[in-house]
Order: structure tokens, then C-alpha cells, then sequence
């Protein structure tokens, strides 16, 4: 009987960002369970990432936990994210997480929104 492959972590994190994950979970109004990144059509690029508070963690979400933290993958943006790296950066005009993305083709001159293909070799998202 074969082995199952392994299946690869989808976002990956930063110190930096777990670090300010846990910070900013601490400081929620209401209890939650993590964070959730997903992607939205959006943005003269074409699509943006987005992040919110998750009280809950969605059946069909993709859960990671890395350095203490968990985030939770929306299905639809996992093909978008495989192989990315989530960090948070702060220089002297902004502080923000920054999603350094294989999947990235190209952004917008603003930084606000990308586009990114699918993942090699996988097929595309459902309709």
C-alpha cells in the first residue's frame, strides 16, 4: 500500500508575524481562534489579500499553525498561496504584513493589490 504524500504547508510565518499575530489576537474585542487569509478580486492589479479575526474555524478552511499561531487558509485562495511566506514589517511611514508570494506575477504601483496565478502543477480553483 502506498504511503500518502505529505501535503505542503500552504503560508508559512515570519517571527515577525507571528509575533504580531499573537499580539493583536491578545487585543481582539471578542475571543477568537486565529486568523483567516484568503484572496479577493480586487484592485487595478486584479486581486488583494485579506485577513480577518476567525471565532470559528470553517469546515472546508486549510488550518495551519506555525511558531504558536493559527491561520486559517479561505479554500478558495489556497492554489494562490501555496509556498508563501507571511511577514510583518515596520519601517518609519507604515507597519503592515507583507505576503511574499511565489505565485505573485505582478502588482500594482500603490502595493495594494497583485496578480498571482495558480500554483505549478495544480489545477485551477472551482467556479
Amino acid at each position: 500500500m502506498a504511503t500518502p504524500r505529505p501535503r505542503p504547508q500552504v503560508i508559512s510565518l515570519t517571527d515577525a508575524a507571528a509575533d504580531r499575530i499573537k499580539y493583536v489576537m491578545a487585543n481582539a474585542a471578542k475571543p477568537v481562534v486565529g486568523v483567516r487569509v484568503g484572496v479577493k478580486n480586487g484592485g487595478c492589479a486584479g486581486m488583494t489579500y485579506t485577513m480577518e479575526y476567525a471565532e470559528e474555524v470553517a469546515k472546508s478552511d486549510e488550518v495551519v499553525e506555525d511558531k504558536g499561531v493559527r491561520v486559517l487558509i479561505d479554500p478558495k485562495a489556497v492554489l494562490f498561496l501555496l509556498g508563501t511566506q507571511m511577514d510583518y514589517r515596520t519601517d518609519k511611514l507604515s507597519a503592515q504584513f507583507v505576503f511574499n508570494n511565489p505565485n505573485q506575477t505582478s502588482a500594482c504601483g500603490c502595493g495594494e493589490s497583485v496578480q498571482l496565478k495558480p500554483a505549478a502543477g495544480s489545477a485551477p480553483p472551482p467556479a
